[in-house]
Formats: structure tokens, C-alpha cells, sequence
């Protein structure tokens, strides 16, 4: 599965989408991650785990704490990717309606 294959996948599952919002805010810990969420910690460490090998976070031992952080480089890359289909149905979306505007006019 190639990055971009991993982080739509992993922005799939709304915990992960949420842990990627509070995190766009700053660093947090696993357990300040967890709080929100009425899933135990190991669900939580599964989905950090998903997000960190989709290479959407880092994540750092200090101490007895794990640090998370966002990566927003791999959000820049899906967005390009999305910002590139948008604009080319948009594109494709309005020269159809220009086609179809034409058509109706010769009738």
C-alpha cells in the first residue's frame, strides 16, 4: 500500500480524523489524545499506531509519556492530490454544461 493508499485509510476512521484535529492544535500525549474517546487506551494506541505508520504523525517516548505531533507534510500531499480531481471535474463539469448549454441553444 503505497502513503497516499495509508492516509486516506487512515482518515477514514472518524477517532483517527478527530486525534488528527487535536493534534493540527499541537502535541499531546497518548493520554490527553485518549481522553475524549470512551475506547480504552490500547484502542487508542491501535490507532496512533495506524496514523504513525501512515506517516500522519510522530510520535516520541519521553519519560513514562508518548508525545504525539502532526506531520502535516503527508496532509499537504493528499490535499495536492484532491486539489488536482476537484480541479479537473470542476473542468470537466463545466465543459459540460457548456456542451449541453450550446445544444439546447441549436435546437
Amino acid at each position: 500500500m503505497n502513503l497516499l493508499d495509508q492516509t486516506f485509510n487512515a482518515l477514514a476512521d472518524p477517532t483517527r480524523r478527530a486525534i488528527v484535529a487535536r493534534l493540527a492544535r499541537g502535541e499531546a500525549t497518548a493520554g490527553e489524545l485518549a481522553k475524549p474517546f470512551a475506547i480504552s487506551q490500547p484502542a487508542i494506541s491501535r490507532h496512533l499506531k495506524v496514523l504513525e505508520q501512515a506517516q500522519l504523525i510522530s510520535n516520541e517516548r519521553r519519560g513514562k509519556h508518548r508525545h504525539c505531533r502532526l506531520r502535516p507534510e503527508t496532509l499537504d500531499a493528499a490535499m495536492a492530490w484532491l486539489e488536482f480531481h476537484r480541479r479537473f471535474w470542476a473542468g470537466s463539469f463545466d465543459r459540460l454544461d457548456a456542451q449541453l448549454k450550446s445544444e439546447k441553444k441549436s435546437r
